[in-house]
């Protein structure tokens, strides 16, 4: 069966889904499914080339109402900035800078940047309280660890995309902050009673809504005192979205590709059960992870349309889902788009006001940088080698990079790194001259001298890390 085929159903179907694809132009078979009524598309690293904003265009000219997503985060996590790195510095130093109105000017600037692009819903902003400091997926994307801190910058970040005309997404719900496994790998598991989640992991979420968000995305998080389904499959956790804080907009699952959902139910059932729970926009996922884009988009679409035929899933559930869909790409097409902006600066004053120095942290001509983070963020994407080393080398071309190997003794050291490990002790031992750059989430733990703690994995972090280093 080809996109846009099974009639009515079809379109039902395709008007609830949001599938990833490969390359920097539009396949032939993601023309098909938006001449039958795709929803929209989810952009990832491997769309967004040269000529990105050619691509968007021509999907949104393909038909009226098609929606172009992105995870737009700043910091650590960036699509359009994905060569270059996001100039935005990212949750964390925003919420320990804790400056209401820094948040929304710095969310205006993204939304200004997305809809420049192309995008109209960037799936940001990340309102998961990180209570948990061993997470391995949330951390610096959040804003901090305390409920209050996270809902006041998660209004002012909703505030500042939608005004500029982006649509915000608040995710991911009821929250994935407290977490020590990664959704992208395996099913997390939150062992809180319902009074807890309600005092640590709503009030972001409810000030989320207070502020008019558009969208809130789910969590692949498994919360065993609400249900024994997965949140993104769950009547009963959505319903607390719903009718406990009153959401009214576009529920969007995380992506179904992701192993918490596609390495157990797998992503077809995934689909069914989450739109049977309330999803409205099943996100599909990315192809770049290993599989054919045009084929899981199918293999998603025949469940749902399967389901359909079979009464799992009834046509009012799904023509609802479609109906706020469609009610949100009239509210883009309605925004007002924001002209102007904070200086492009904004980034590096923000790190600049945040970070902390300990010693004497400048280094000598041509240093060695070794990256000692550890396995790369699944969200954030893998990098060829830290923002830190393409930002030291506008200052001295002769910096050098990568392997585990101790440079000399005579040749100066700087290590990233996000937290304690067994490689950091080993390379202070050898050299405690070694510079420290500090990019992970600082809440319990600082390097000692000589070190740079800069809230954060982004380029603004890095270009300010490199000023300090080489003495400028």
């Amino acid at each position: 069966m080809t996109p846009g085929a099974a009639g009515t159903d079809g379109r039902l179907v395709d008007a609830v889904l949001m599938p990833g694809f490969s390359g920097e132009t539009v396949p032939d078979w993601l023309a098909r499914a938006v001449d039958g009524g795709l929803a929209g598309v989810c952009v990832f690293a491997s769309n967004v080339g040269p000529a990105f904003t050619e691509l968007t265009t021509a999907l949104h000219d393909r038909r009226a109402g098609m929606l172009v997503a992105s995870d737009e985060e700043g910091g650590s996590v960036t699509r359009l900035d994905h060569r270059d790195g996001s100039s935005w510095p990212g949750a964390v130093a925003l919420g320990r800078l804790d400056d209401i109105g820094v948040t929304e000017a710095v969310a205006a600037a993204m939304g200004r940047q997305c809809r420049a692009a192309g995008v109209d819903i960037a799936l940001a902003p990340v309102v998961d309280v990180n209570d948990e400091p061993e997470n391995p997926v949330i951390g610096i994307r959040s804003f901090g660890a305390t409920p209050d801190l996270v809902a006041r910058h998660t209004g002012a970040f909703v505030r500042g995309l939608q005004g500029a005309g982006t649509a915000a997404t608040a995710k991911h719900f009821p929250g994935h902050g407290s977490t020590t496994v990664d959704s992208h790998r395996a099913l997390p598991v939150v062992d809180a009673d319902l009074a807890t989640l309600r005092s640590r992991d709503l009030p972001p979420f409810a000030a989320a809504v207070e502020a008019g968000v558009r969208c809130v995305l789910t969590a692949h998080v498994l919360f065993p005192a609400l249900d024994d389904r997965p949140a993104t499959m769950s009547a009963a956790v959505l319903g607390l979205l719903r009718r406990e804080l009153a959401f009214e907009g576009v529920v969007i699952s995380d992506a179904v590709d992701m192993e918490a959902i596609a390495g157990t139910v797998g992503r077809g059932a995934g689909a069914v059960a989450a739109v049977a729970a309330g999803v409205d926009l099943v996100c599909i996922g990315n192809p770049a992870n290993g599989y054919d884009d045009e084929a899981v988009y199918l293999e998603v679409r025949h469940a749902l349309l399967a389901a359909l035929a079979d009464g799992t899933l009834t046509r009012p559930r799904i023509a609802d889902a479609g109906r706020r869909v469609a009610q949100l790409a009239e509210w883009v097409r309605g925004a007002r788009i924001a002209a102007d902006g904070p200086a492009d600066d904004l980034g590096r004053q923000i790190v600049r006001r945040v970070v902390e120095v300990r010693g004497d942290v400048r280094v000598g001509a041509a240093p060695h940088l070794l990256d000692l983070t550890g396995p790369a963020n699944v969200a954030a994407g893998r990098r060829r080698e830290p923002w830190l080393a393409a930002a030291l080398r506008l200052h001295d071309p002769g910096v050098t990079a990568g392997g585990r190997d101790l440079p000399d003794a005579g040749k100066p050291l700087v290590a990233v790194v996000a937290g304690p490990s067994a490689a950091l002790d080993a390379v202070r031992d050898a050299r405690p001259d070694a510079v420290v750059v500090h990019v992970g989430m600082p809440d319990r733990w600082r390097p000692s001298a000589p070190s740079v703690t800069v809230w954060g994995d982004g380029r603004a972090q890095a270009d300010v890390a490199a000023e300090l280093l080489m003495g400028r």
